[in-house]
């Protein structure tokens, strides 16, 4: 893999993300670090299910209940007190070079491929069936209108081997980048995709269907900073879809682009793009990390997310739960990739 790019088998993190000399991604210098202190869950891959689950509890398998550890108030968030970012992967282990990724243009000069690899079992969690889960991580550069772009694409497959006829998967990446090298996120431009969201109760649990946001114009550029509201929400890419055509793989999806962001300070540039319905963006307002390691403390807003995904809670809303729902004979997949630059 690129020197600017590293990875240790604790949740599959992504544990740096060079470019042009500044680490984009909130981390820590070894595995050891992250089991001790990474409970913002710097990097991970996040599954069973990415995000709350209402109540800490699903029906599936023919209407059987199936409870889980609440550990977000009333609700489970990001697969429970043991999920997938908190647990041992194999790998990473190389599985080959591509020359392209699937909608993105040019040819990746690298593109070396890793796999990591877990096995989830059935009752971990709580959460029924066997689940093999697969997560390949791509590097590489492209040349785009003139400049050198570092692309890191990341694809998920999950699927149930056993133990059950029907699992809930929803995985996601949780890193946390900073732009500025600095302390804070302060002075970033963000603009989104979507100017539509899921409104939320004070746990985190969507109210309703897609809504307009309107604390912030999303779709035009806009500073994150003192005068801006923190986010934590999530943000659906096309609110005209029907949410219950989702496809449980969404790999053949095309890529959309649902954040750009820069700092004009640092002059580093990212774009995040996903064949995901949805994506939670939040703006890192609980971080709490002590000074470890010689790095220096994490506090609120030394950092902000991107994360694509299904729907929060989708299980729990009949309209929602095919996004999340994967049968026997099913396999689970999406996409995501981070396009960087410095200029």
């Amino acid at each position: 893999m690129a020197d600017e790019i590293a990875f240790v088998p604790l949740g599959a993190i992504i544990q740096s993300f060079k470019v042009g000399g500044v680490n984009i991604v909130q981390g820590f210098p070894t595995q050891e670090d992250y089991a001790a202190h990474n409970s913002p869950h710097f990097g991970a891959t996040i599954g069973r299910v990415a995000n709350r689950i209402s109540g800490a509890k699903i029906t599936i398998n023919g209407g059987k209940s199936y409870s889980f550890v609440a550990n977000n108030g009333p609700n489970t968030l990001h697969g429970g007190d043991v999920g997938w970012g908190k647990r041992i992967w194999k790998g990473p282990t190389p599985v080959g070079v591509r020359k392209t990724i699937p909608g993105i243009s040019g040819e990746l000069k690298g593109g070396e491929t890793v796999e990591f690899a877990l096995t989830s079992e059935d009752g971990d969690q709580g959460f029924p069936g066997e689940v093999a889960v697969k997560v390949f991580y791509t590097a590489g550069k492209i040349t785009e209108d003139g400049k050198e772009v570092t692309v890191l694409s990341q694809e998920y497959e999950a699927e149930l081997v056993g133990g059950a006829e029907e699992t809930v998967i929803n995985m996601t990446n949780h890193s946390y980048f900073n732009l500025s090298g600095g302390a804070t996120i302060d002075g970033t431009v963000v603009q989104l995709s979507s100017a539509s969201y899921l409104p939320l109760d004070e746990w985190g649990i969507p109210t309703t269907g897609p809504t307009l946001y309107t604390k912030v114009a999303t779709t035009t550029p806009f500073t994150l900073g003192v005068q801006e509201p923190d986010f934590d929400d999530c943000f659906v890419v096309d609110p005209k879809a029907s949410p219950s055509e989702v496809p449980i793989d969404t790999r053949a999806q095309p890529l959309t682009k649902l954040v750009t962001a820069h700092h004009p300070v640092s002059g580093v540039h990212l774009e995040v793009l996903s064949t995901e319905p949805a994506y939670q963006f939040y703006t890192g307002k609980w971080i709490d990390v002590p000074a470890i390691a010689g790095l220096p403390a994490r506090g609120s807003r030394s950092g902000f997310c991107v994360e694509p995904s299904r729907f929060v809670n989708a299980i729990n809303v009949d309209d929602w739960r095919n996004q999340v729902l994967l049968k026997k004979g099913e396999k689970f997949g999406a996409r995501i990739v981070y396009k960087a630059w410095k200029e």
